[in-house]
């Protein structure tokens, strides 16, 4: 069972335990079932109060059950709450800590509810591509009113319990407990002094109306369809509110089901439960257990105070760890406080940061020159110019200066962590670190994992990324990782699509148009090009048969560095991020095309966007295949939090999966038969190949 059911004198508690937060899986929906019909048919049971164990009242839907039979089997969640509803005794919510989704709807289906302060009450499905399915679009208007109802469903977010005890007069909650500690004997007290109340009050009989009717429903979906383009879920929340207040309670019932129903088999819902449970997956390497102990951090070090180490910094110091800087020039130390510092005081300017939170992640910042001073740190980042040659100078000072236990790592991201580990004495404390810039900003981080990293180290590295609150995804070691070769393979792509016949901005449109932030000639822009331009010549040497387009070599050669030097694929003005087409490149990119004797095409963005996305989903099959990354749902979440990959299409892997793997094999042969592209390249990797053929897909 995953309720329990105890009698405390006259009034029965059923108390759900199922966790981490109390989802409504089947066996919790049984029990509680059996809970109330248990204490209706209890003569001595005058009153029966509903709460959660542990740290939730409940979260709501139990995820772990997402896509199965058992997510419908009966008695599903709108069969439980109408028996609770329909109980010929008062059902008392006892709500504390999270009360969230089906919890929160379970919670309305009770005849009261009290609340401990703190709790956190959302209806966030539509962060699912959803709307509430079990009757909280038409209970939550009638006890908090149309306007603050809509605005939870419609953003999801979390408000806090006593936040919304002062917008109701006792109608979401008819009490606040004094405390969290005190909620179960108020509760109780509570339940006793309803026990003869009749008739017992339903949120369902309340009435529903808003003043101004049409007119603020129409207002509020032509706003909400403007901010949410690409998201069906947000204006049906609007619809399904609307029905609140037009429509009798079943009926109203029975058009949210509708709309729940329908929006479950869009791609977008799709792709946005996939990345709820992708994100929660990510976290969980098949051979470290859950179990395995990690190390304490309680103080960082970081070598380099440049762009990166400076956001890295930043990351710790937000988390409440100290951190020590080492740089082996002070002006370098003095650029890289600035830096920070600048960044800080844009937060509290914008009102994101207050003065005193700033002096406190400030006053856990030191600085050094000196390797000595950084000795006692429990971690130890290097953010140093990646080239092999300075990353073995930087670990063979740590492994002589850094205490036993502590964790190495690397910030590079194309580099061998086994190489590095390998220039110390304890290569299981060795470990990449990717962050992506700014690294106080991006979300991603890509814990690269060499063949002699400790279980330890690797769970430990886990935890911190979840305190510094970043999506850490496990890459094995190889060129570039899971995002940088794959996004290679992207890039190429872009240079092949020149030569045939497009302009830059024809390809950022069309994959822009697609859904992507920006598109791979901004990118090169921003990232800066001559970082590319580094990477090609080692190419050059170490695959000399890597077929690549010259036109990006020829554009660092006119010194169009990108955004950084106000001129790469575009021009940019100062302080400004707007890119501006250049003639100049335009006819070097003719010139170049002339020169190979390649008459130009007209090439639809169709093919722009397959070329470009498929060629990302063909080298992560590769990655698959060889154990880089340990399934698809990481590579998805790479390029989500990671490249600005569309989020409402759910991945690279996830959007072959809904093409349908076989349409995709069938674009890659088409590809492989033009002459000016790479055959090789568009030749299926041997897993994608065999789903394809099978009917099967990545997830």
């Amino acid at each position: 069972m995953s309720a329990n059911y105890k009698v405390h004198g006259d009034v029965a508690v059923i108390s759900l335990n199922n966790p981490p937060v109390n989802g409504l899986g089947l066996s919790t929906r049984q029990a509680i079932a059996d809970g109330v019909n248990k204490a209706v048919a209890d003569a001595a049971v005058k009153a029966i109060v509903v709460t959660g164990q542990g740290k939730a009242f409940s979260g709501g839907a139990d995820i772990r059950e997402f896509g199965s039979p058992k997510a419908i089997q009966e008695p599903n969640l709108l069969s439980v709450i109408l028996l609770i509803e329909n109980c010929s005794k008062p059902v008392v919510a006892a709500i504390h800590s999270v009360a969230m989704g089906g919890g929160l709807e379970l919670a309305l289906g009770c005849h009261y509810r009290i609340a401990a302060p703190g709790a956190s009450i959302a209806l966030p499905e539509v962060k699912i591509g959803l709307i509430p399915g079990a009757g909280g679009t038409q209970r939550l208007p009638r006890v908090l009113g149309v306007e603050a109802a809509l605005n939870m469903i419609v953003s999801g977010e979390a408000i806090k319990s006593e936040m919304l005890a002062m917008l109701t007069s006792q109608k979401l909650f008819n009490q606040m407990a004094a405390s969290p500690e005190s909620l179960m004997d108020e509760a109780l007290a509570f339940a006793r002094s309803m026990a003869d109340v009749r008739p017992l009050p339903r949120v369902r009989d309340l009435p529903c109306k808003h003043p101004q009717g049409d007119a603020y429903f129409q207002f509020t979906r032509n706003m909400v369809k403007g901010m949410a383009k690409n998201y069906p879920a947000p204006p049906k929340c609007v619809d399904a509110v609307q029905a609140a207040t037009k429509k009798k309670f079943d009926d109203g019932m029975v058009f949210e089901r509708e709309i729940f129903i329908n929006l479950m088999w869009t791609p977008e819902c799709r792709a946005l439960r996939h990345l709820f449970t992708s994100q929660r997956a990510a976290s969980k390497i098949p051979d470290v257990p859950e179990t395995t102990p990690t190390r304490d951090i309680k103080q960082v070090a970081v070598i380099g105070a440049g762009t990166m180490g400076g956001g890295i910094t930043m990351n710790f110091l937000n988390a409440g760890i100290p951190v020590k800087m080492l740089e082996t020039k002070q002006e370098a130390l003095d650029r890289g406080i600035a830096t920070i510092k600048k960044n800080y005081e844009a937060q509290v300017k914008k009102g994101k940061l207050k003065e005193d939170k700033y002096a406190q992640r400030m006053a856990l910042l030191t600085t050094t020159l000196s390797y000595d001073d950084i000795k006692d740190a429990d971690m130890v980042i290097e953010a140093v110019f990646e080239e092999m040659g300075v990353k073995e100078a930087v670990f063979k000072q740590l492994d002589a200066v850094m205490k036993p236990g502590a964790i190495l790592a690397s910030n590079t991201s194309t580099l061998d962590v086994n190489q590095m580990a390998n220039f110390t004495k304890r290569p299981q404390d060795v470990v990449g670190m990717h962050f992506f810039s700014p690294a106080n900003v991006m979300k991603l981080l890509e814990v690269v994992r060499g063949v002699a990293t400790a279980s330890d180290v690797l769970a430990t590295v886990m935890a911190v990324a979840k305190k510094i609150k970043k999506t850490a995804v496990v890459s094995g070691v190889c060129d570039g990782f899971i995002g940088n070769r794959m996004i290679e393979q992207y890039g190429r792509q872009g240079g092949f699509l020149l030569e045939e016949g497009c302009t830059p901005q024809q390809v950022d449109k069309a994959i822009e148009k697609f859904g992507f932030a920006m598109g791979p000639f901004r990118m090169g822009d921003l990232a800066g090009n001559d970082i590319g331009w580094a990477i090609r010549k080692r190419r050059y040497q170490e695959k000399p048969n890597m077929k690549y387009s010259k036109t990006a070599d020829l554009l660092c050669e006119m010194g169009r560095y990108g955004q950084k030097t106000g001129a790469g694929w575009y021009d940019y003005q100062a302080s400004k991020r707007d890119a501006i087409p250049n003639k100049e490149v335009e006819t070097m990119i003719v010139k170049h095309r002339a020169s190979l004797g390649i008459t130009p095409r007209k090439i639809s963005d169709e093919e722009i966007v397959q070329r470009l996305v498929f060629s990302l989903v063909n080298e992560a099959a590769h990655i698959l295949e060889e154990g880089i990354a340990s399934k698809a749902s990481d590579i998805d979440m790479v390029y989500i939090t990671g490249y600005g990959f569309p989020i409402y299409r759910g991945g690279p892997m996830l959007y072959a999966d809904q093409v349908g793997l076989f349409n995709v094999v069938q674009a890659m042969n088409r590809f492989a038969t033009n002459p000016l592209d790479d055959a090789e390249f568009w030749k299926p990797a041997p897993l994608l190949a065999k789903l394809a053929a099978e009917g099967q897909t990545f997830n």
